[in-house]
């Protein structure tokens, strides 16, 4: 049950008085939206994980809510009924918990959380009417990917092979010398009982268990079987189909490809699975709809001339068609795919993006987040294939459109270099004033095989509303490389990084400012990840931004290699490795923003995460010693303990604020305010 003394709970105390005074001051003043500040941005709350009861009559969810006392938002899971009426909040462990999942009957709920004296995240079984969590697991390591039985009477679960004795031993003596990418333990699949928690190992041997999905009737469970867990070998997964048991094991892929969401029809006669290849499996490709035969025998793409990318699939209540999750570009919309004649039906419509797709086989419901300029992602309701009457469940995010001066926004497009078609999405300032030109922030979405799309993003890295709010336009082109686009689009990059993509950012800047939108002189770039590879190039081929700031970036592409802990994509955008004989090593250095590092003028900012293995921070290093010795204004910053995304608030808020001042200082000659999160912290003793 609902604590009185929780977080959440002074949370929406607070929210209630704060809504009764704003109702007051409306009554009296009148509505006044204001500005977001950066701790308004980083104070959103996080709505996810959605799942459907079994009778389709309630729905849980996370909620996560920033707390500047941790340092990190802590997400707790939130029930109600469909109808909006008897909303509690189910759990309030100090560390959150994660993944709600419905039992078959709809009396429990079970989750991931860490608590003590665990370690690591465990599962914990509760009542859908609350109460106290009883712990299920007590697994040597962390667990991961449940799945209820569809008796009911056993979970499904995830987990790394446990430590043996003498490897105890050697880590309290500190004995601990590892050889890199061999220090791991193989992931396996377990079940376990819900009554006795006897825990029972279903796979075993040298290989791992990288994802499963049970069949309908739990008689049967598609695996992904990989050569270790590591995401640089993903392409060694291969699609097997076990018994419950784990025995009588039937292979029924093999290639060198990544594929995923692999699920038995309801008939058992065939499996889907998304790969990001071609029918040959060729990789480097939009993610496809595949098929393939239960029983074995070459796997199909039924849509192969679609263009767009399929993100999920759910078989349909009769599996004579499958419903599509796909990434349109800007927008991402549900489909209805019917087998027996390839015909593919949009579902959804509008200037949104859908996702955390919740699916209800046996009502045919849909649960799912839709976000678009006015909400983050609040939940909606769909039968069937009825959009025009689905329902919105969720609220949690109205309160942004009430309070804050939120960025219109709009889909632009304009012509590549070589006259191919690129669009994007323009966020205007607040109180826009037409025929007025603007200062203008690029922003460049990270994958690089990914888009931006409508919505109000919650990264830090983006942060729009706040940009919009201080008087700034924000420009997020789709360059050549993007998926949703078809696999030409994306595959501009294979041979060749830079061939187009950041011709098609130049060209999208340009025709903003062609259409007298953009201030031409107060130009900034901005990026994460790709986005950073962007930014580093970018200001190597135009003087034309006053500021910039590159965030987890390469600089190198041939050290960039052998450092991070993924290759599996950058050996086809450079046609081989560095390494091999006849190396291309000419194409590494020509895309290779270093190369041209001497040409650079723009101020600019580098970023990273001290831990960040996927970029790691040597190539920001060579960047800023590089701007550093040609004279550029520049700085390193390192968050310590972060990974390739930051989690911690105060990292985030830092990162929001060296940038808001480094534009400020560059591209418009203002200063900048500094935020600070001090008066986020309550006093000991304070609600």
């Amino acid at each position: 049950m609902m604590i009185s003394t929780s977080p959440a709970f002074r949370t929406l105390k607070r929210m209630l008085l704060t809504a009764l005074c704003c109702i007051v001051l409306q009554v009296s003043y009148g509505q006044s939206r204001g500005a977001m500040s950066a701790i308004d941005f980083l104070n959103i709350p996080g709505l996810g994980s959605p799942a459907l009861s079994p009778d389709g009559k309630r729905f849980v969810y996370v909620l996560s809510e920033s707390n500047w006392k941790e340092n990190k938002q802590i997400g707790h899971i939130w029930r109600s009924d469909i109808s909006g009426e008897n909303l509690i909040q189910l759990t309030n462990g100090l560390k959150g918990e994660s993944s709600p999942l419905w039992s078959p009957d709809g009396k429990y709920i079970s989750f991931l959380a860490k608590r003590e004296p665990a370690k690591d995240n465990q599962i914990y079984v509760i009542r859908n009417i609350g109460g106290e969590a009883r712990q299920l697991t007590n697994h040597d390591g962390a667990v991961k990917r449940v799945r209820w039985a569809p008796d009911g009477k056993s979970l499904y679960f995830l987990a790394s092979d446990p430590k043996s004795e003498e490897e105890k031993k050697d880590e309290k003596v500190k004995n601990d010398v590892y050889a890199l990418d061999e220090n791991y333990k193989h992931t396996h699949l377990w079940r376990i009982g819900l009554d006795d928690s006897v825990a029972t190992k279903i796979t075993d041997g040298d290989y791992s268990v990288n994802n499963f999905e049970l069949s309908k009737d739990g008689q049967l469970i598609t695996i992904l079987k990989g050569i270790s867990p590591l995401y640089d070998e993903s392409t060694t997964n291969e699609i097997w189909l076990i018994d419950q048991k784990g025995e009588n094991e039937l292979q029924l892929t093999s290639n060198n490809v990544s594929e995923s969401s692999a699920k038995l029809s309801p008939d058992g006669g065939q499996i889907l699975f998304i790969a990001n290849a071609n029918e040959k499996f060729e990789k480097y490709h939009n993610r496809k709809l595949f098929l393939v035969d239960a029983k074995g025998g070459q796997a199909r793409v039924p849509l192969k001339n679609i263009g767009h990318e399929v993100l999920n699939a759910e078989w349909s209540l009769d599996g004579k068609s499958i419903y599509l999750l796909m990434n349109l570009g800007v927008e991402t919309q549900l489909f209805s795919f019917t087998l027996s004649n390839n015909s593919i039906t949009r579902i959804t419509k509008g200037d949104h993006t859908i996702s955390r797709w919740d699916y209800n086989f046996s009502r045919d419901e849909h649960l799912f987040a839709v976000s678009n300029a006015e909400n983050p992602g609040d939940l909606w309701l769909m039968k069937g294939r009825d959009f025009k009457n689905a329902k919105k469940l969720t609220g949690v995010y109205d309160y942004l459109g009430e309070k804050f001066l939120l960025p219109k926004q709009e889909r632009v497009s304009w012509k590549g270099a070589d006259a191919v078609d690129v669009e994007g999405l323009l966020f205007y300032p607040a109180n826009y004033t037409q025929g007025k030109r603007y200062p203008l922030v690029v922003q460049t979405h990270g994958g690089p095989a990914a888009s931006d799309k409508f919505g109000i993003s919650r990264s830090y890295t983006q942060y729009i509303p706040v940009l919009t709010g201080k008087g700034y336009m924000v420009f997020r082109p789709n360059y050549r490389g993007s998926t949703g686009y078809g696999d030409e689009f994306l595959r501009d990059m294979v041979g060749s990084y830079f061939k187009n993509s950041h011709l098609d950012v130049i060209r999208g800047i340009d025709h903003l400012i062609g259409k007298g939108l953009v201030d031409p002189d107060k130009l900034i770039k901005m990026g994460w990840s790709a986005g950073g590879h962007m930014t580093n190039k970018l200001i190597t081929f135009t003087d034309r931004f006053k500021a910039a700031s590159s965030g987890a970036g390469a600089a190198n592409w041939v050290s960039m290699y052998g450092q991070s802990d993924v290759r599996i994509y950058r050996t086809p955008w450079f046609g081989g490795t560095p390494w091999q004989e006849n190396a291309p090593i000419d194409v590494y250095w020509e895309q290779s923003p270093l190369k041209d590092i001497h040409k650079v003028t723009t101020p600019t900012l580098v970023m990273v995460g001290g831990n960040d293995v996927r970029v790691p921070p040597q190539q920001s290093v060579e960047m800023y010693r590089a701007l550093k010795s040609n004279g550029v204004p520049t700085h390193l910053y390192i968050a310590p303990r972060e990974p390739h995304g930051w989690r911690e608030l105060r990292h985030r808020l830092n990162k929001i604020n060296l940038e808001l001042d480094w534009f400020a200082k560059y591209a418009l000659d203002k200063d900048y305010a500094w935020e600070s999160a001090d008066e986020e912290v309550p006093e000991e003793g304070t609600d």
